[in-house]
């Protein structure tokens, strides 16, 4: 039995991949302290680990919708949150370490400040990557613009500058690149296949393409008779009233039905007359509605985008962020799903019946779903886990 911290950040498409994979590594006698979010509580509890709540420390928390919305697009700024948010958490959580004493850390890609503690205390860390795992290869999928690449120039100084501030305080890291990027010394999990991730074969034997971190319900779902057209913004960027009214506007007379997830903050009853076809709800079970749907249109979020394939389900593109565009990308070349050219309600209906009528991303779809089937999942993602807490002699019968 090992003691196995988890760090994450306040987003569902990040935590719920690692959620089997805790439970699989408490069914083995483990015992997790997953440091996340309140909002996520009920979720990590539900695994059998130990919920810490950072919400205290996250600036995040406290940001501004469109401060919110600067994170992951200006590294200078996104760099001063990881900072501020490492140092104001320093104290607390190397106590804690020192006092629990984990043989692993496993930290998100985006939890820096989970990276930062492992180095810093020379505890074995696993990076937990929920996206494609990016490097100078991959990352060319982002195809970033040229003012956007010049703003990112631009603010690395200043980026680097709060970097040292973690320096001063004892964390070994180089630069802003080297705190962001992967790198191919770490022990990295990449929740999707060799094949669905771009330029695979440039990283080490040190990356793990473990798949879809997914477990079906053991009853099998069938497709309803009538098509079923699923619609999600995500967790994150869904503040779109007139995106969703126009959906309702493409679809409303469709000889289909369709589920629209609106998010949080969006108040179903203020987007007009609902048509009796959909259904709208604040957030749905995704993987129970992929089950029967036969279309999803999708911001392209990772997690979405392989709940979907997992399910043979095709997909209409529509990135919200450069990532989210790296995914549709990827996507589309393998012939899984098509771009929605804009959100008009003529390009809506266009673009879903296209994908609804032609097999190609029907097969497409199923293709990649039987290579993410044949994937370790879950179980290989905590087998990888408890190898590294063995080969580094962290272990129970090791320590």
């Amino acid at each position: 039995m090992s003691n196995i911290a988890f760090f994450c950040i306040p987003a569902h498409g990040h935590t719920n991949p690692t959620l089997e994979v805790v439970k699989e590594l408490v069914r083995r006698g483990n015992q997790v302290r997953y440091y996340s979010y309140n909002a996520l509580r009920e979720k990590i509890e539900s695994t059998g680990a130990s919920f810490v709540s950072c919400d205290d420390y996250d600036m995040q928390m406290h940001l501004s919708p469109e401060d919110g919305e600067r994170i992951g697009k200006d590294i200078a700024f996104s760099t001063k949150i990881i900072v501020k948010m490492t140092l104001a958490m320093d104290e607390t959580i190397i106590r804690e370490m020192a006092q629990w004493k984990p043989e692993c850390i496993v930290a998100d890609s985006m939890a820096t400040w989970g990276k930062l503690v492992a180095w810093k205390l020379r505890i074995p860390l696993m990076c937990s990557t929920t996206t494609f795992a990016f490097n100078r290869y991959s990352s060319k999928i982002m195809k970033q613009t040229l003012p956007q690449t010049f703003r990112m120039l631009c603010s690395m100084p200043k980026a680097n500058r709060y970097v040292k501030q973690l320096r001063d305080k004892g964390y070994p890291v180089k630069n802003v690149l080297s705190l962001i990027s992967n790198d191919n010394e770490t022990n990295t999990i990449v929740y999707t296949s060799a094949k669905f991730q771009p330029c695979a074969e440039t990283f080490s034997d040190k990356y793990t393409f473990v798949g879809p971190s997914i477990k079906l319900p053991e009853s099998h779902v069938s497709k309803p008779q009538k098509k079923t057209v699923y619609i999600s913004l995500g967790t994150v960027n869904n503040l779109k009233a007139e995106f969703y009214i126009n959906c309702m506007e493409a679809l409303g007379n469709a000889n289909i039905d369709v589920v629209l997830a609106v998010g949080d903050t969006i108040d179903p009853k203020k987007l007009g007359a609902i048509p009796g076809n959909f259904t709208i709800a604040h957030s749905v079970n995704q993987i129970e509605i992929l089950q029967k749907a036969n279309v999803f249109l999708t911001h392209c979020g990772m997690n979405s985008v392989n709940e979907a394939l997992y399910c043979g389900v095709p997909l209409v593109l529509f990135p919200q962020t450069p990532e989210q565009s790296g995914v549709a990308y990827r996507v589309n070349e393998l012939g899984a799903g098509a771009y929605l050219r804009n959100d008009s309600p003529l390009a809506i209906r266009e673009s879903i019946l296209a994908v609804l009528n032609d097999d190609s991303y029907k097969h497409g779809a199923e293709e990649i779903s039987e290579d993410f089937h044949q994937c370790g999942g879950y179980k290989l993602a905590a087998e990888k886990i408890e190898s590294l807490i063995e080969s580094s002699g962290q272990g129970p019968h090791g320590a």
